[in-house]
């Protein structure tokens, strides 16, 4: 499947805007199709809102959280989305030896949280139809890759006529995994040596549910 990469010059971003604009002047071509630009909240909202402010698109959520190992919640052991796919690093659970009953306490404690996300944040409207459409998932960065690949999964049980991921970091590792997953993958920078994705922020302060909310309302009237 088809790879963009595009090197940054400076290697930093201001914040999640900055990177949302910067990736939106890569995707203009996909301003004559029917698009919707679906975040991965709650740092790929900022990013996403340029996005579908730049190809006047809808913007919507697709909730997925990471599995924390038990002892050590920041070691990502899987992800899960809204719709309930799941994705184990069986590996990181055999290595840790996380027994099927820790790792289904945190699936579930997990789908709990994702559960109050969607709530806050949709409220009343129903999922996002993405059946037919070109799907642009968005996220502030890549890491290990396990959040955008549950992410992908489950918009491609969806239905979209072609699913692209843009994002404006991502380590190779999971740039390898995800291509394999997407249509089609724009990135904007893919540095050899990634410690975590905040390194490439000037600004990289948590988001809120309220932007998340704010941001979601500002293009709730957007075409469809």
């Amino acid at each position: 499947m088809p790879l963009t990469e595009i090197e940054t010059r400076n290697g930093r971003f201001a914040d999640r805007r900055d990177a949302g604009r910067q990736l939106a002047a890569e995707l203009t071509s996909l301003a004559g199709e029917r698009v919707v630009v679906v975040a991965l909240p709650r740092g790929g909202v900022p990013v996403a809102h340029e996005i579908a402010e730049a190809l006047d698109a809808p913007l919507e959520i697709l909730a997925v959280r990471k599995l924390g190992a038990p002892h050590n919640p920041e070691y990502g052991i899987g992800a899960v989305a809204e719709d309930g796919t799941c994705v184990i690093d069986a590996e990181a659970v055999g290595g840790l030896g996380i027994s099927n009953g820790e790792l289904e306490a945190i699936v579930a404690a997990e789908s709990a949280e994702l559960t109050r996300r969607v709530a806050a944040y949709r409220g009343e409207r129903p999922p996002p139809d993405l059946e037919g459409r070109t799907v642009v998932i968005v996220d502030d960065g890549v890491a290990t890759g396990l959040t955008d690949l549950t992410g992908l999964r489950a918009a491609r049980r969806m239905g979209p006529r072609r699913l692209i991921l843009a994002v404006p970091v991502c380590s190779p590792d999971a740039l390898r995994r995800l291509r394999v997953e997407a249509d089609e993958v724009v990135c904007l920078l893919v540095p050899q040596r990634m410690y975590g994705v905040g390194q490439w922020y000037q600004d990289f302060s948590q988001v809120s549910d309220e932007e998340v909310i704010r941001d979601l309302q500002h293009r709730a009237d957007a075409p469809a």
